[in-house]
């Protein structure tokens, strides 16, 4: 091949991977640049291009593929602001998710190592590998939201937000303040749900189903009942004020501690409501709200920021 039909090959095998309607464009610009760049390295060794020089010359070019790619608008399905959102969030669903599995699978009877095996086979076979299912809808959820974000940029322009405000406004925190009111009135009698849908006239297993237990109305119910009222003037306080005080801020993280420690004791000190479908469901929905709490502090804490110079610095 003379050094004009290398080049020719090599724009050819650029061109073919760009959008037809750019393809002639782009293939008469790049090859009237390497016939100018080949008679300038020809020109300054003193003899005419061979194809030894040409392909020497486009293997330092770039591969085609990479050529192509630079007349191409950029495709970023994860934007490289939320790489780490990204790798934080496949980390933790994987690990969570595996986690579980593994537990489900250890709950079979282990006689003997081979049944362990067996139940590590299971779990990569019925775990591991399906969950795969969860990166993939994180890049489909972050993919999205990149698009929005490019096409709709001044919905994502940055406004400044108070660190104390009112998340939803003085509104939402008073439908707050009357969910946990009606919330707590429920909660001091389950049954009565039925009286006001059934008119009292709901059949007896439903009503034992929503009915507690002696021993944790004994115990548990005053203190959980009073940590869950005390939440009550503490959103009052918050909405006269129109703000998070550090001091309010402090109050319901205690608060929520103590909540979750009273719902750990009801959880693990035997049943709570005398139908044992009722008891357990309840526990769960208990455990549920234990570890949502608590991970929400945690977020909360790490993503606390206060401006101080390390003791390393930045250099």
């Amino acid at each position: 091949m003379t050094a004009n039909e290398i080049i020719e090959a090599y724009v050819a095998d650029v061109a073919v991977q760009l959008p037809r309607k750019q393809r002639n464009d782009v293939a008469f610009e790049l090859r009237a640049l390497l016939q100018e760049q080949m008679q300038d390295r020809a020109d300054a060794v003193g003899h005419a291009a061979d194809a030894s020089m040409a392909t020497d010359m486009l293997r330092a070019f770039g591969n085609p593929r990479d050529v192509a790619a630079r007349y191409l608008p950029a495709l970023t399905i994860i934007e490289p602001a939320d790489g780490y959102k990204f790798l934080r969030a496949s980390v933790i669903g994987l690990t969570a998710i595996w986690v579980l599995g593994l537990l489900k699978h250890l709950q079979q009877p282990l006689q003997s190592g081979w049944d362990l095996l067996s139940v590590m086979g299971q779990w990569w076979g019925g775990t591991v590998i399906p969950s795969l299912w969860w990166p993939g809808l994180l890049v489909v959820m972050f993919g999205s939201a990149a698009w929005t974000r490019r096409r709709w940029p001044q919905d994502a322009e940055w406004k400044p937000l108070a660190t104390d405000r009112l998340r939803g406004g003085r509104a939402a925190m008073v439908m707050g303040v009357i969910g946990m009111v009606c919330g707590l009135y429920v909660l001091t009698e389950p049954s009565r749900v039925l009286d006001i849908l059934w008119g009292g006239q709901a059949a007896p297993a439903a009503y034992q189903a929503l009915t507690y237990t002696q021993a944790f109305l004994q115990r548990q119910a005053p203190w959980l009942f009073a940590l869950i009222a005390l939440n009550i003037p503490l959103y009052i306080s918050v909405i006269i004020k129109g703000r998070w005080t550090d001091p309010l801020r402090t109050l319901e993280k205690s608060l929520a501690l103590a909540d979750c420690a009273a719902m750990a004791w009801a959880v693990a000190d035997g049943p709570i409501f005398l139908s044992t479908g009722s008891d357990q469901t309840t526990k769960v929905l208990m455990t549920l709200i234990i570890a949502w709490t608590l991970v929400d502090l945690l977020v909360r804490k790490l993503r606390r920021v206060r401006p101080a110079p390390s003791q390393q610095g930045y250099f």
